[in-house]
């Protein structure tokens, strides 16, 4: 039994930030891999400014180079857009794997606009991950009301794999003020080097172009 984070986004671009938060994750909750499933495209991000998935996910796998971090782009493969639809798909492909969500508290902030999002609670636990300036939006969230009952105090953390969903967790982490936001602000074009990239996906070996 493999035990498996999964860290949803577009990537645009995977950096320093990413790579800090996954690796400290896979050590409170003790994961064997994490995989950053590199979105084709966020249902609620707008398209314009997004660098083509290839060059997403080359730079991707540049930045989780040496580590536990598997980049993979399987959406595509799955076919699916919403992260309910991807998680049920991944744990019917992978029976023999165990999966924990992991979020920035930015994006519990919003949980509640995802489709069914509930669903999403109640398929697999959830580990909340502390961000700058997100953390008071966050717990007085709508999601976080629902949730609030079903958090698990974070000395408990690396038992996850015994929790019956919905389970969440709040781990802190050190203030990272890292974004991709700013990254494309200071290099609208970061992916230039990557446009015309055919990369192997880590996870699915298929060529991505």
């Amino acid at each position: 039994m493999a035990r498996i984070g999964l860290l949803g986004g577009s990537f645009n671009p995977a950096h320093g930030g990413h790579r800090a938060i996954s690796l400290f994750a896979a050590e409170a909750l003790r994961l064997d891999e994490v995989w950053w499933l590199v979105s084709p495209g966020n249902p609620l991000k707008p398209r314009a400014g997004m660098a083509p998935l290839s060059a997403r996910l080359q730079h991707a796998k540049a930045v989780a180079r040496g580590s536990i971090i598997r980049p993979t782009a399987i959406e595509r493969q799955l076919r699916t857009r919403y992260t309910a639809d991807t998680l049920r798909r991944l744990q019917a492909r992978y029976p023999r794997h165990r999966f924990i969500w992991l979020m920035g508290s930015d994006n519990l902030t919003q949980f509640a606009q995802w489709r069914d999002w509930r669903g999403i609670a109640r398929r697999m636990p959830i580990a909340v991950i502390a961000r700058p300036s997100y953390d008071k939006d966050a717990y007085g969230s709508v999601a976080m009301a629902w949730l609030r009952r079903s958090v698990r105090p974070a000395r408990q953390s690396a038992d996850w794999t015994e929790w019956r969903p919905p389970a969440l967790v709040l781990l802190r982490f050190r203030p990272d003020p890292r974004s991709a936001t700013l990254l494309r602000q200071a290099d609208p074009l970061w992916h230039r080097e990557y446009e015309h990239a055919r990369v192997r996906d880590p996870l699915t070996r298929r060529m991505i172009v």
